[in-house]
């Protein structure tokens, strides 16, 4: 027995022996460093850290909607998206492979696995090429190549990171000269908010003038003032938390600054940089300077440059934002439109110096959109319509345009509002005539009483009061042709108004007592919602027994009408349906935190999501929503409203609702989207299997993969797509506490370095606890009288 012991014991030790280099092998591979070795490579699962972990460089996907792929450095402690300094800027790596190395002669060298090898900026040649070398991520976020002496000191710098700016500035980095080299250091603004190549704007500092000098390509946009910047101080006083500097010397002259403050003092990390973006704006401590607001050229104001204007271009005129939209005076061509490469900086000077040109618009799915003089522009004074840049004649110059346009704004609104007060006058001095289609050639005298809708004072003076006859022309008598789809609601119609607008008219059943209520509810609360993805309504119509809500019309319907239709399904890549989901996440994040009310929609679901014409989503039907008090965060209701597959457990059990039920249904959704199948299509024998419980077997058996509708094999990372996954599993966990709120899931979404918790069990996977559905029944719409559970179809519109 002794001897047998003896013999584990030893057999153990020789285990122990093998494995222990092994073991702590790995614990070298995977342990943070911020030294790469000449023998050493950085690989996407691979990143540098500072001693004092400020910053991290690594490849890195730093725009949503898109896999290119960039080395980058970060802040970790600045609560922006965006690296401090790029790599490949110009070059993105689109395979989803790389590797970063210091080759033998000393230089940095991205090997991709297709596509030719990328070299960092040029920098200084190594002694010889057996010289060793190493870089090393310093804690000012400087990634400095060294050459490395025989005794193994540190010898001279072959490069460094700062040599090569982007469009941030950190404290210690130079803007200026190096006569001897003569490399230039100067910062140059992306392209756009998502394409980090080289736009229109350069910072620099000019030797002779003793200034910094803003160029929009090349040409002299604005200054600062001199070695006081002056002309800065004018605009921010947070410039002066920052000390500058100016050197000359035989070898360089340059400009730097570093903070008054000892940059290790917790909270100072988020303020650390300076940043030029893409409008041409200078950011200094979180605080934008924007200089195209005012920098016109016609005078030198606060360092704005004067350049030669074109004779239609006055002293007073100016670009100003606008909601609103454009009509054609004559059938004929208005828009034009550029490529999506050009930024909005050249949009903007595109339209600046066409004569022809009104207005402009830039986005991301359109590009480059510029307005003819045959355009007629229609101001929408509630601010819901589609924001244009529209040239306008102002009485007040610069900065004084903001000031004129908030007095301007709430005096128009005012007239608006005494208006609709005469006119209800009107009708009560009138009385109401029995045939409404009589009363509606009266104009809106025959509206109902506001307060009968349990209107504020100020309500009317968002909505346009359409008349009975307007919307039978509209819709051409509410043609079977013109129907859209049919919900709890009532019918809803396509229409053309005579300016050529398109509207979907939703018409009040006279039969939905449930729908009046929601008429009333959704009435008040979207015509004070404003946000690009939600829904725009432009009026209602109440006369005698018709109440109708006229929106914006969606020409691509609703989401599920293309994600779970075979043939149109192909439409939706994977860059439109990020889109989409972050459209939805920035809709329903602007309903519980950044409105004026907090709101919970509790009907999400892909039906309610419509579809523009550039595929952005907005989010629908608010009849079953409800306002919270500002310190309400949590209710509940004996009569439960909502849609089978999307309800949180915790509402359809017991009537609870808060945000978190927003974000189980968001949850589903995604899922939805991921798959391109719907939540309760999925079945086993005698058994409903819906899509969360699949997803959570596939997630737990390491083949989430199979998840991903096929259609999306050729144009989504694997990557990105199980990330996807879990944030949607995060989402509909069981427990309210557990899931994320709206603001964490966008962050989840458009951040990839945002780590990720780990997923527990969602909810809904042990089917046995809930209400069995009778699964001949393919509409899933079912009443219980015992709890008043409203549970409603999927039906796209």
């Amino acid at each position: 027995m002794l001897r047998r012991e003896n013999s584990l014991m030893y057999l153990h030790l020789l285990i122990l022996v093998i494995i222990s280099p092994l073991f702590f092998s790995c614990i070298v591979v995977f342990a943070e460093t911020n030294t790469l070795n000449q023998s050493d490579s950085l690989n996407f699962t691979g990143r540098l850290v500072s001693n004092n972990q400020n910053f991290t460089l690594e490849f890195v996907k730093p725009i949503p909607f898109s896999n290119n792929t960039y080395l980058a450095i970060w802040n970790s402690y600045e609560s922006s998206s965006y690296p401090v300094w790029l790599a490949n800027r110009d070059n993105p790596i689109t395979d989803g492979s790389a590797t970063l190395f210091i080759d033998n002669t000393g230089k940095f060298v991205i090997n991709q696995t297709h596509g030719d090898p990328i070299q960092l900026c040029p920098g200084e040649a190594a002694t010889n090429s057996t010289t060793n070398t190493k870089a090393v991520l310093l804690d000012n976020g400087n990634l400095v190549l060294t050459e490395v002496n025989s005794d193994g000191s540190v010898g001279r710098t072959l490069w460094q990171s700062f040599d090569c700016p982007t469009d941030h500035l950190l404290p210690g980095m130079k803007l200026g000269i190096n006569h001897r080299t003569g490399r230039n250091w100067s910062l140059t603004s992306w392209l756009a908010y998502d394409d980090p190549s080289p736009g229109a704007f350069t910072l620099e500092w000019d030797p002779h003038g003793l200034e910094l000098v803003l160029r929009r390509r090349g040409v002299v946009f604005w200054t600062s003032g001199g070695t006081t910047l002056g002309n800065i101080e004018q605009l921010s006083h947070k410039i002066q938390s920052y000390e500058m500097s100016y050197t000359k010397t035989s070898d360089e002259e340059f400009f730097n600054y570093s903070l008054k403050q000892d940059p290790m003092d917790p909270g100072i990390h988020e303020s650390i940089e300076w940043i030029l973006d893409y409008e041409g704006s200078i950011w200094f401590n979180n605080e934008e300077v924007a200089l195209q607001d005012y920098c016109y050229g016609y005078e030198e104001d606060v360092g704005c440059a004067k350049w030669e204007q074109l004779e239609c271009r006055s002293e007073n005129t100016r670009f100003e934002l606008l909601s609103g939209y454009f009509v054609s005076k004559r059938n004929g061509k208005f828009i034009d439109g550029e490529s999506e490469s050009i930024g909005p900086a050249d949009c903007r000077a595109s339209c600046w110096n066409d004569c022809n040109c009104q207005a402009y618009l830039k986005s991301r799915s359109v590009g480059c959109v510029t307005y003819h003089q045959e355009a007629e522009f229609q101001l929408d004074p509630s601010g819901n319509s589609q924001q244009h840049y529209v040239i306008q004649q102002s009485q007040n110059k610069g900065r004084d345009t903001k000031k004129r346009i908030a007095i301007s704004v709430p005096i128009s609104l005012l007239s608006v509002s005494v208006i609709v007060i005469i006119l209800y006058r009107r009708w009560k001095t009138k009385g109401r005539k029995e045939d409404h289609l009589h009363q509606s050639e009266t104009t809106s005298s025959n509206l109902h009483d506001p307060n009968e809708l349990g209107y504020d004072d100020g309500f009317s003076q968002h909505l346009k009061m359409f008349t009975f006859v307007s919307i039978v022309e509209a819709t051409d008598d509410f043609s079977v042709q013109n129907k859209l789809g049919e919900g709890g609601f009532g019918p809803v119609y396509k229409g053309k108004l005579p300016e050529g607008v398109e509207i979907a008219v939703k018409r009040l059943s006279r039969s939905s007592g449930q729908g009046l209520v929601e008429f009333k509810n959704e009435l008040i609360l979207i015509a004070k919602l404003q946000h690009k993805n939600l829904v725009r309504l432009l009026g209602c119509c109440m006369q005698s027994e018709e109440k109708m809500l006229v929106y914006e019309y969606m020409p691509n319907k609703s989401l599920d009408s293309f994600l779970f239709d075979a043939s149109k399904r192909a439409a939706l890549n994977w860059k439109i349906r990020v889109m989409i989901i972050e459209g939805i996440s920035q809709g329903l994040l602007y309903l519980h935190q950044h409105s004026r009310l907090r709101i919970i929609h509790r009907d999400l679901k892909t039906s309610n999501i419509l579809l523009d014409i550039d595929m952005n989503p907005k989010i629908s039907d608010f009849g079953m929503a409800r306002i919270f008090k500002e310190n309400e965060f949590i209710a509940k209701t004996n009569r439960i409203v909502g849609t089978y597959g999307y309800m949180s457990p915790e509402y359809a059990m017991d009537g609870i609702f808060s945000i978190k039920s927003d974000v189980f249904s968001l949850g589903v959704i995604i899922l939805e989207i991921l798959s391109g199948k719907r939540n309760s299509s999925f079945y086993e024998v005698n058994k409903p299997l819906n899509l969360i419980q699949y997803a959570w077997d596939l997630w737990q058996n390491g083949v989430g993969l199979e998840l991903m509708d096929p259609i999306l094999s050729k144009s989504c990372s694997n990557q990105q797509f199980l990330r996807f996954i879990q944030i949607s599993l995060l989402c509909v966990e069981e427990s309210p506490a557990n899931r994320p709120t709206t603001s964490e899931v966008i962050s989840m979404i458009t951040n990839e370095r945002t780590l990720l918790p780990i997923v527990k069990k969602p909810a809904f996977t042990n089917l046995d606890c809930i209400t069995n559905v009778d699964g001949e029944r393919n509409d899933f719409e079912y009443r219980s009288a015992m709890n008043n559970l409203s549970i409603s179809t999927m039906n796209g519109r």
